[in-house]
């Protein structure tokens, strides 16, 4: 690379956007002392229409984010489980990039609010980027996709007066009882935490593994921060900058005081999946460590922060369906839904080539025939006159060609299966809700009934009446404590 003849000793030469050296950045070429600016300015109108267009779309959901970047190291081989490279030595090391974020509010929201926690992982393989896209809870308020834009304009603001809405909250939580489980730990002890790094990630839909033999394994993904469960009260967040959790991660990571999580999965036979009392792909349910224990795998640890916070936090895109050799999806409905909503939710904001973007894109080589499309790099494997289609004959040129032993084993369907539309609404949306409130402290059980009365006296009588009935199908004692944190509010 030449020197530009125009640089000094001291300083690195200001250029426009096309490297040319900028001789005045503080003033605009005018007719005269007092006179207008001419047409002539291009640098001031490149930078003006640059800063028009220095915004993407937030995201619809986990707008407001955190991220760094960490290593994963592999404690625990699991090549009898999974063909995944990663996986497979005692000691392994994977780069890893991990943003953290709130789910219903802006940009401008808080961090402090009362709300899940997006825990979204990007593991950079050898042979890809798996993104673990998942939640701070080991479960969400729904089992199907189909309901997912109806609970986000719920949960969001009113679309007439664009504030809080705790009718339309409670409203939907009545009409769907699949809801019960997660909105018990939404409006735990542990719905607001007191910082990014005190919180567990789950992958909360189960995936799947495959090995060499084309054996399948159904696993969950458990990530335990090492340093502990730490959460903040309703008058206790008030009090909190909004910006505090991130402030948080950024400080605790620049002074060395690195944050880490010990990983862990449940793992399960497809034989145990085909008799197992519950149905192990249902997102509102947990599968009981008795029955499935935890399994300690590695650590991971975040060691450092972005550089640009636009670049790589805001331009960062997660999709379930990044899957690589070794890890699949399973027929959790959620899930399936993610798979084509994440990928396409990302080409909407940062473009069709959305991979190519540094922070997303694989430290692997990446061979395919995607060559067009905005911000389409150049592709150094078909640069020239390399085929832009396949198949063809031009193998033995270096040529992408298929890899046969990526493929996955086929998924299991049940036997004789009718394609329909089968409702779930009605299974069991209640046990796991009241077997978590029974675990419950006194403590605990009073913040869980206040901070549902807080909400629900707000909404209508007929909501409130719904909910209580709710509430009492997984414990009594639950609905007659959240009854009387209502009357309290409304004497």
């Amino acid at each position: 690379m030449s020197k530009c003849p125009f640089s000094g000793a001291m300083s690195t030469p200001l250029t426009a956007s096309n490297g040319a050296p900028v001789a005045n950045d503080n003033q605009s070429r005018t007719a005269g002392a007092r006179g207008p600016v001419t047409f002539d300015n291009h640098y001031l109108f490149e930078k003006l229409a640059h800063f028009n267009r220095e915004r993407i779309p937030e995201r619809v959901v986990h707008a407001r984010g955190s991220a760094a970047y960490g290593t994963f190291t592999l404690t625990k081989s699991l090549s009898e489980f999974t063909i995944a490279d990663f996986l497979q030595q005692e000691g392994q090391q994977t780069n890893i990039f991990l943003r953290f974020s709130t789910v219903g509010g802006g940009q401008d929201s808080s961090d402090y609010a009362r709300d899940p926690r997006g825990f979204a992982v990007k593991f950079y393989t050898q042979q890809g980027n798996w993104d673990m896209v998942g939640n701070n809870t080991p479960v969400f308020f729904l089992r199907d996709g189909i309901k997912f834009p109806d609970f986000i304009h719920s949960q969001k603001k009113n679309p007439r007066t664009n504030l809080p809405d705790p009718q339309a909250v409670y409203e939907f939580w009545a009409n769907n009882p699949q809801s019960l489980h997660q909105s018990t730990i939404l409006m735990s002890d542990r719905g607001i935490p007191l910082s990014y790094r005190h919180v567990n990630g789950y992958s909360s839909h189960t995936l799947s593994f495959w090995n060499k033999a084309g054996e399948r394994y159904w696993v969950k993904w458990h990530f335990k921060t090492n340093q502990g469960i730490k959460t903040l009260t309703n008058e206790q967040a008030a009090k909190m900058p909004a910006f505090g959790a991130q402030q948080d991660l950024i400080e605790s990571i620049d002074n060395g005081d690195f944050p880490s999580w010990t990983v862990k999965v449940q793992l399960m036979s497809e034989e145990e999946a085909k008799t197992y009392a519950i149905n192990p792909f249902d997102l509102t349910k947990v599968w009981p460590h008795s029955d499935f224990p935890l399994m300690e795998i590695g650590q991971l640890e975040l060691n450092k922060n972005v550089d640009n916070y636009f670049a790589e936090t805001e331009q960062a895109a997660f999709a379930p369906s990044n899957l690589v050799p070794g890890i699949g999806a399973s027929p959790d409905r959620m899930l399936q839904a993610r798979l084509l909503a994440y990928q396409d939710a990302q080409r909407y904001r940062v473009g069709a080539n959305y991979n190519q973007v540094p922070v997303n894109a694989p430290r692997c080589p990446v061979h395919n025939y995607q060559r067009d499309g905005a911000f389409a790099g150049i592709n150094p494997a078909l640069a020239g006159a390399g085929a832009n289609f396949y198949p063809n004959n031009r193998a033995n040129q270096g040529e992408p060609a298929e890899v046969v032993a990526a493929a996955e084993p086929p998924m299991p369907l049940e036997q004789d299966a009718w394609l329909d539309i089968y409702d779930t609404r009605d299974e069991d949306n209640f046990s796991q809700a009241g077997a978590l409130f029974r675990l419950m402290s006194e403590d605990q059980k009073n913040q869980l009934a206040n901070n549902i009365a807080d909400g629900l006296s707000q909404a209508s009588e007929d909501v409130q009446q719904a909910m209580y009935a709710k509430y009492e199908q997984a414990d009594k004692e639950y609905a007659e404590r959240v009854k009387q944190a209502v009357a309290d509010r409304t004497r």
